[in-house]
């Protein structure tokens, strides 16, 4: 554990414990705040490139570039970007050597990676002989990335809350089991999508804002509050998808049923089949051998020409690109039509079934209720710094860094 991340200081944790208890909180909860690492905010580690053959990197002011250990050993000029390759065991920065360098824009700047604008700072390190680069980000600024990457800004203030407590809790939940690893999270729909300043908008702002801090517990604990886009009119429970009971993960009915992925079909010949699912030749017949309450396969045989293959739902989804594993399957000649519901693995909360209930006046305390069963909604006071209340880059490109000389 860094020293970027130890724990809160203990004088404001007692302060603040009393006032967690008389809001509802455990004592396990305030305990698990005490072990939250951080500084004077709770920082994300978001890789945002990973294992590239090379990151450009930039900045909206000044920057400061240290080194591994913390020491300075230069500057980026504003608006100006410098090209990290690997070199050796380490890496090259503009020319820089070392093993890993830190880029930290001055003034409350924004840092440019690649092709996007974020907010906080980057530390590039090698691995596996490329780069990775690694935003370092207050989580509350965090969110304003991942809720307008994950949801449209248009829809319902109600639903876009509810994504940003999951969302949060989500984080929190990765971040607290990846003290010892490089990053938290990813910023794909691997963990979930962050989009950096480009999916900022006022709207998504006031969500993170409105909902500050707040998390959803079960036993005193942040959840894996996992979400997914549709699920085809049921949610599932976890045990059927990940074969490990989890007590808030439960089957509810959805309210998606407006979501352009609610239903769909897809059609495949035999060869596209051999070509994506190795080892069985031209495809001659396939057998749902198991399916969840709700009709998603959990285990399909596929038999072909040259032998057979048993594959999990989600592997066979994977293989052929499928929206969901919420599908039924027919083979006619040379063509396979999958008809199917949903988009994602059916988990928690559904987006489209949120921004349904958001439709039908629900807030987000009773969306978050819903998908997520025998939660409570928690304040987690967190001391953190005053966030960044800077302009909205509208048009990031417009910044976009000159290469530095």
């Amino acid at each position: 554990m860094t020293q970027l991340r130890q724990s809160l200081v203990f004088g404001l944790l007692l302060n603040r414990a009393l006032g967690f208890l008389k809001h509802g909180l455990s004592l396990s909860v305030v305990w698990w705040l005490a072990t939250l690492p951080a500084q004077a905010l709770v920082e994300m580690r978001v890789a945002v490139g990973d294992r590239l053959n090379q990151a450009v990197v930039g900045s909206s002011t000044p920057a400061v570039v240290k080194n591994g250990a913390g020491q300075g050993v230069g500057q980026i000029p504003q608006g100006r970007s410098v090209t990290v390759t690997p070199q050796g065991g380490g890496l090259k920065l503009a020319d820089w050597q070392g093993q890993a360098f830190w880029v930290e824009p001055t003034g409350g700047g924004y840092i440019f990676i690649n092709d996007k604008w974020y907010r906080g700072r980057v530390l590039v390190v090698p691995m596996e002989g490329k780069v990775t680069a690694v935003n370092w980000v207050d989580l509350e600024a965090y969110l304003y990335g991942v809720v307008g990457g994950e949801m449209p800004a248009s829809w319902p203030q109600e639903a876009l809350k509810a994504q940003a407590v999951a969302a949060r809790s989500y984080a929190l939940y990765r971040r607290d089991r990846t003290q010892g690893d490089l990053f938290d999270v990813g910023g794909t729909t691997a963990h979930q999508v962050y989009g950096g300043l480009a999916a900022e908008a006022p709207s998504v702002q006031a969500a993170v804002n409105a909902t500050q801090g707040q998390v959803l517990t079960y036993g005193g604990r942040v959840i894996e509050a996992v979400f997914h886009s549709s699920s085809g009119g049921y949610t599932e429970n976890s045990e059927d998808i990940w074969q490990r009971a989890t007590p808030y993960l439960r089957a509810v009915a959805d309210y998606d049923q407006e979501a352009p992925v609610f239903q769909w079909s897809e059609t495949f010949s035999t060869q596209q089949v051999a070509q994506r699912i190795t080892g069985i030749g031209r495809l001659t017949g396939v057998v749902t051998e198991r399916a969840t309450p709700q009709g998603r396969i959990a285990s399909i045989r596929l038999q072909g020409t040259q032998g057979s293959r048993t594959m999990t739902g989600t592997e066979f989804r994977q293989a052929l690109g499928l929206r969901s594993s919420l599908c039924s399957l027919t083979l006619a000649g040379d063509t396979l039509r999958v008809d199917g519901r949903g988009y994602g693995h059916g988990l928690g909360m559904s987006q489209w079934g949120a921004r349904g209930l958001a439709s039908r006046g629900q807030n987000y305390q009773q969306i978050l209720a819903h998908y997520y069963q025998g939660t409570a909604l928690s304040n987690l006071r967190v001391a953190t710094t005053a966030k960044q209340d800077g302009p909205l880059l509208l048009d990031p490109n417009a910044l976009r860094p000159g290469l530095a000389r």
